[in-house]
């Protein structure tokens, strides 16, 4: 699925690439974006012939810049917006999708969110680790760390597949 997503936004994106740093800002873009984040940024990187060492900083970068938002802003956000006639439904169904997947993160906290972040699996991320975070009151900044570490996590998993290191390392 990441994969398919990622080919639709490079297509998106295709007339970048020949500006200078044009790959470079396709991938911060998807790395920004929810649901894809750093994971799609580094199949994208990958897919564009970029390095992997700038690849892996400028997805990085992409992937944690909204993450202090999230953590602080998308609880009184959500608030507001649940007051409104057309978007309380979208909000709420937000919030119990993520509120279904806050055992995994609440028992071991700290643990359970940088494992969450960090094992790159569908539905897990950033994005989704910080608003669980967010919505269980977890303290800020040991959710962020805690996020931080397992986008970093991520990163090293995701690009040692979409880069083939473990095919060098392992044969």
């Amino acid at each position: 699925m990441v994969e398919s997503l990622v080919q639709t936004f490079l297509g998106l994106f295709d007339g970048l690439k020949n500006f200078a740093y044009g790959k470079e800002l396709i991938v911060f873009i998807i790395s920004l974006m929810p649901i894809l984040e750093l994971r799609g940024g580094l199949i994208a990187a990958a897919l564009l012939g970029l390095k992997i060492v700038p690849a892996f900083i400028i997805c990085l970068i992409g992937n944690l810049l909204p993450l202090p938002f999230i953590l602080w802003f998308i609880t009184p956000i959500f608030n507001y917006l649940k007051k409104t006639k057309h978007l309380n439904k979208l909000v709420t169904k937000l919030e119990n999708k993520a509120l279904s997947k806050k055992e995994k993160i609440e028992k071991a906290e700290f643990w359970g969110l940088l494992l969450f972040v960090g094992i790159p699996l569908p539905g897990t991320g950033g994005w989704t680790g910080c608003l669980i975070a967010s919505l269980i009151n977890m303290d800020k900044k040991k959710a962020m760390l805690a996020a931080t570490c397992g986008v970093l996590l991520a990163g090293l998993i995701v690009s040692s597949v979409s880069f083939g290191l473990l095919k060098g390392i392992i044969g």
